[in-house]
C-alpha cells in the first residue's frame, strides 16, 4: 500500500476522499509507486480560495520583518530535510540525485533571499511642488495569488514564486503538476512548520484542466503566475482578457548556442553538454539548438557525439548516472514522435533518437541523448520545443548569419555565444532577442537574485527572481500629507 498524501488547506492537512485520488509512479522504475494524492475538482476551488482569503487578512497586516523570519525559517527547514526531499524529488521526477540536491538548495535560497528582502526599503520619499507637503510610496500585496507550476523543477519554480508572493504579504494557492505533487507538499510542510499562519499557503493537487482552470478563474483571485506550455498560457491569457486579473507567464524556449571559430572548444562543449542533456533536456533553458561557424562544424559535431556516447543513462538514484529518464511515458512518446517527424522532414539523426529498452532500462522512460542535423528552418527539430534530450545542430557561414539563426525562433528565453572576441560577445548581447544571455557559459543556470524571463512567446513582461520579481506580487500606493 503506497503512502497517502494530503493537501494543506486553511492550515489543516486534508486527505483524498473516496476515489478522488491519483497515483504517481517512479519514472525510472514504473513498478514502484511513489504515493497517492488527492485529485481535487473544480467544485473545490471556491473553498480553497476562501481559505486563502482568510489567511490573507492576518498575513498582509503582519510586520514584514515577521514575514521575513518565517521565510528564513522555511529555508533552514529545507536544508535540514535536504536529503529526504532530494531523494523524493528524484523518485517522482527522475532527475539525478545531484540535480535534485542542487534544486533543493536553490529552493531554500529563494526563501532565504526573499526573507532577507524584509529589511529592504519598502517605498520612496518623493519631492512635491506644494509647500509643507510630504509625498511617499508604499508597496502593498495584491491579494490571493494562484501559482500553477510545472513538473520539471518542482521545488525551484514554486519557491521562486512563493518567496516574493509571501514577503509582499499575499496569500497563495499552489497548484503543482500532478507528476511532482510530493515536492510541492514538501515545500508546504516546511512553510507550515516554520510558523506560517493558517490559510496563507494552500495546496491543490489534481488535474490542471479541472482544479487548475477553476482556481485561475475563481472569485477572489487577484493574480495567477503560471509556468508551463504556450498552449495553456494562451488559455489563461484568454480568461484574463477584459478583467482585472494579473497574469504572469513563463512559457517555452528553443534556446540556441552559437559557437564562433575563435571559441575555446573545451569550454563550449562542456557548457553545451551540460545544458542540452542535464535534467534529460527537460528545462525551459536547456540548449536545444547549436549553430557552429563553418570551419569548426565537423569538430564540434564529433566532440558532441563522443560526449553523447559516453553519457551514463539510468536511475537518478545511482550516483554514477549522468542522465535520468523522461518524466512520463507520454513525454517520452512525444519526444520520440518529434524525432521521427524531424527525420521524415529531412533531418539527419547523428546519434541516439531511440528509446532504451535493454534490461537496465526496460522499467523506465529512458531515451538516448540525441543529436540531429538540419539546415531547414522549418524542420520540427529546429522549430519546436521538444523538452527532451535532443540537440539540433547546423552551420553558419559568418557570425552575422549565426546571430540570424539564433533569432530564428518564436521564442526568446535564453541564448549563449562562445567566443574569445569581446567585440563579438558584446554585439551578441545587443543583437539577440532573448531575456537571458550567456557568454562562454551554458544557457541554463541562473542565480536566485538575477531577474529571469524571456522575450517574444517565451512569456509575459513580468520578471521573476531578484528585486524585479516583487513587481508582479505588489502594487504601489502613493501618499501625500500636509505637514504645515
Amino acid at each position: 500500500m503506497s503512502e497517502v498524501y494530503e493537501n494543506l488547506i486553511g492550515g489543516r492537512w486534508i486527505g483524498p476522499t473516496g476515489d478522488r485520488r491519483f497515483e504517481r509512479k517512479n519514472p525510472a522504475d514504473v513498478t514502484e509507486t511513489i504515493g497517492t494524492f488527492p485529485a481535487l475538482g473544480s467544485e473545490d476551488a471556491d473553498d480553497i480560495v476562501d481559505a486563502a482569503l482568510g489567511g490573507l487578512a492576518e498575513w498582509r497586516t503582519m510586520k514584514v520583518l515577521d514575514r521575513g523570519r518565517v521565510l528564513l525559517q522555511t529555508a533552514a527547514l529545507l536544508r535540514e530535510r535536504l536529503d529526504e526531499i532530494a531523494r523524493d524529488l528524484t523518485r517522482e521526477m527522475g532527475k539525478t540525485l545531484a540535480e535534485a540536491t542542487a534544486e533543493t538548495s536553490a529552493a531554500a535560497a529563494f526563501f532565504e533571499y526573499n526573507g532577507g528582502l524584509a529589511r529592504a526599503p519598502e517605498g520612496d520619499v518623493l519631492p512635491d511642488r506644494r509647500d509643507d507637503a510630504l509625498v511617499w510610496t508604499r508597496r502593498e500585496p495584491i491579494g490571493v495569488v494562484v501559482l500553477i507550476t510545472p513538473w520539471n523543477d518542482p521545488l525551484a519554480t514554486p519557491a521562486r514564486k512563493l518567496g516574493p508572493a509571501l514577503i509582499c504579504g499575499n496569500s497563495v494557492v499552489l497548484k503543482p503538476a500532478s507528476y511532482t505533487a510530493l515536492s510541492a507538499l514538501h515545500l508546504a510542510r516546511a512553510l507550515h512548520d516554520a510558523g506560517l499562519p493558517p490559510g496563507v499557503v494552500n495546496t491543490a493537487t489534481g488535474s490542471g484542466s479541472t482544479i487548475g482552470a477553476a482556481l485561475a478563474s475563481a472569485r477572489g483571485v487577484a493574480g495567477v503566475s503560471f509556468t508551463g506550455s504556450n498552449e495553456v498560457g494562451a488559455q489563461l491569457q484568454g480568461r484574463a482578457a477584459g478583467s482585472s486579473l494579473r497574469l504572469q507567464t513563463e512559457l517555452g524556449g528553443k534556446n540556441a548556442a552559437l559557437v564562433l571559430r575563435d571559441a575555446d572548444l573545451d569550454v563550449a562543449i562542456d557548457a553545451i553538454t551540460s545544458a542540452a542533456w542535464g535534467q534529460t533536456g527537460q528545462r525551459c533553458t536547456s540548449t536545444s539548438r547549436v549553430i557552429v561557424e563553418e570551419p569548426l562544424m565537423d569538430e564540434v559535431v564529433d566532440r558532441l557525439v563522443k560526449r553523447a556516447e559516453s553519457l551514463r543513462v539510468g536511475s537518478g538514484l545511482d550516483p554514477r548516472v549522468e542522465m535520468g529518464p523522461l518524466v512520463s511515458a507520454e513525454q517520452l512518446d512525444q519526444v520520440l514522435a518529434a524525432v521521427a517527424e524531424g527525420r521524415a522532414q529531412g533531418a539527419e539523426v547523428l546519434f541516439g533518437g531511440e528509446r532504451l529498452v535493454d534490461e537496465d532500462h526496460r522499467d523506465g522512460h529512458f531515451m538516448a541523448p540525441t543529436i540531429m542535423s538540419t539546415a531547414d528552418p522549418q524542420n520540427v527539430a529546429w522549430v519546436e520545443e521538444l523538452f527532451g534530450p535532443v540537440l539540433t545542430v547546423r552551420s553558419a557561414s559568418t557570425p552575422e548569419e549565426g546571430v540570424e539563426f539564433v533569432n530564428q525562433s518564436r521564442y526568446g528565453l535564453s541564448a549563449a555565444v562562445f567566443t574569445t572576441d569581446l567585440r563579438r560577445a558584446f554585439a551578441f548581447t545587443r543583437d539577440i532577442e532573448a531575456g537571458q544571455i550567456s557568454i562562454n557559459l551554458p544557457t541554463a543556470g541562473w542565480d536566485v537574485h538575477v531577474p529571469f524571463g524571456g522575450f517574444k512567446e517565451s512569456g509575459s513582461a513580468f520578471r521573476e527572481q531578484g528585486v524585479e520579481g516583487l513587481g508582479f506580487y505588489s502594487r504601489t500606493k502613493s501618499i501625500a500629507m500636509y505637514g504645515g
